[in-house]
């Protein structure tokens, strides 16, 4: 079978959001669309001495949009309009669908070791989707699939692999998101179906993606020219780690704006009246 080759590597920008925290950035939300059906892609880690106390996210508006975080070290402790709360721990997944509209807040914390580290990735929603009822997908680090074989860690939070399926489902964009550790001197191969995005975001390491050495701390954008994706791992090197993401497009038009993404600018502005008038969150 044929491998995808790379469009292009992106470099994360560092951003400041919500109340000052630090991130590094791949991909946020554009008419453009390119990376349909992802959005948004956020990769934080507050141990920066700069950056001064952990803040967080502070109570903010989504609609139109899923958004999934995953946490590599640390927590976050989250509630919302709804009456839901909890905690997100190291190894856990949020997968959060906003559907037509959410009120809520994210505050890190830091782990023993002080430390914090995760991404988040939004996904969108097909039109037909973008008003439905909020909900939650909350998945315990012990839930989450680990499949180890020559070399190769996996972490399989949607998607399926070998006959073994993700925990989190029932996802229009029919994702896959999983975690991926090469050993060195390792190889992996994904099949993908023909037409859906494919990113790879390296965070620790340096790895051959279909011929081409891709280094931490950065995204690669896989062309649909091919049928799997190839990794390999230099047995000299200390191996490689990434996230490796594929969906299905939607192929819609949207109008991105903060933290709202809709299909129509009209849909925006009712967005925008809603939350001023006091109607946005429908119990």
């Amino acid at each position: 079978m044929k491998n995808r080759t790379i469009s292009h590597i992106i470099e994360p920008q560092l951003v400041i959001e919500g109340a000052g925290v630090l991130l590094r950035r791949s991909i946020a939300p554009r008419a453009s669309n390119e990376y349909d059906p992802f959005l948004l892609f956020d990769h934080f880690a507050f141990n920066n001495p700069l950056e001064g106390p952990i803040r967080g996210f502070p109570t903010h508006p989504h609609r139109g949009i899923e958004t999934v975080t995953y946490m590599l070290e640390g927590s976050v402790n989250h509630r919302d309009s709804l009456g839901n709360a909890g905690k997100i721990g190291s190894g856990d997944v949020q997968w959060m669908t906003s559907g037509r509209g959410i009120l809520h807040e994210e505050i890190p914390r830091r782990s023993e070791n002080g430390n914090i580290y995760g991404f988040q990735l939004w996904v969108n929603l097909p039109a037909v989707k973008k008003m439905g009822q909020p909900r939650y997908q909350e998945v315990n680090s012990g839930d989450i699939p680990v499949i180890e074989k020559d070399g190769v860690t996996i972490r399989l939070v949607a998607g399926e692999w070998n006959g073994t399926r993700g925990p989190v489902t029932e996802i229009a964009a029919s994702p896959l998101y999983m975690d991926v550790k090469l050993a060195p001197a390792s190889s992996f191969i994904y099949s993908i179906p023909s037409g859906h995005t494919v990113l790879a975001y390296v965070f620790e390491g340096t790895g051959e993606f279909s011929g081409e050495v891709v280094e931490s701390v950065s995204m690669a954008v896989f062309n649909d020219d091919g049928h799997q994706i190839e990794v390999k791992s230099d047995a000299a090197g200390r191996g490689v780690q990434f996230m490796l993401i594929a969906g299905a497009p939607f192929k819609e038009v949207i109008v991105p704006y903060g933290p709202f993404v809709m299909n129509t600018v009209e849909e925006i502005q009712q967005t925008i009246q809603e939350l001023r008038n006091g109607t946005f969150i429908k119990q």
